[in-house]
C-alpha cells in the first residue's frame, strides 16, 4: 500500500507563488507516473501536470508557462512549482501516482487559495 503525503498549499495573493510537494512511501516499487490534479468547488477534478519516471512532463494548457513539475532528489518525491498564480487556480490539489505495482493511488489533497 502506497501512501502519498502532500504539503505546500496555502493562501497567496494573485501573482504569487507556491510549491507543492508529494512524497510517496510504503512500497518497494517506484512510480511509473506521478502528478497533480485539482478540483475547484463545484467542478470536476482535472489534470494539472504529470511526470514520468524517465522525466517526461505533461501540463494542462491552463498552467503551461506558469507551473513546473519536477522530481526531487529523494526517491519517489515530486514537486509542483506554481508561479503567477491566478484566482482561478484556487482548488484542492491532489497528488496521484500510477505505481510500479500496477495500482493507482491518491493523496488526501492540499488546499490552494489565490486571492484577487
Amino acid at each position: 500500500q502506497v501512501q502519498l503525503a502532500e504539503s505546500g498549499g496555502g493562501l497567496v495573493q494573485a501573482g504569487g507563488s507556491l510549491r507543492l510537494s508529494c512524497a510517496a512511501s510504503g512500497s518497494f516499487f517506484s512510480f511509473n507516473v506521478m502528478g497533480w490534479y485539482r478540483q475547484a468547488p463545484g467542478k470536476q477534478r482535472e489534470l494539472v501536470s504529470t511526470i514520468t519516471r524517465s522525466g517526461e512532463t505533461n501540463y494542462a494548457d491552463s498552467v503551461k508557462g506558469r507551473f513546473t513539475i519536477s522530481r526531487g532528489n529523494a526517491k519517489n518525491t515530486v514537486y509542483l512549482q506554481m508561479n503567477s498564480l491566478k484566482p482561478e487556480d484556487t482548488a484542492v490539489y491532489y497528488c496521484n501516482t500510477d505505481w510500479g505495482d500496477g495500482m493507482g493511488y491518491w493523496g488526501k489533497g492540499t488546499l490552494v487559495t489565490v486571492s484577487s
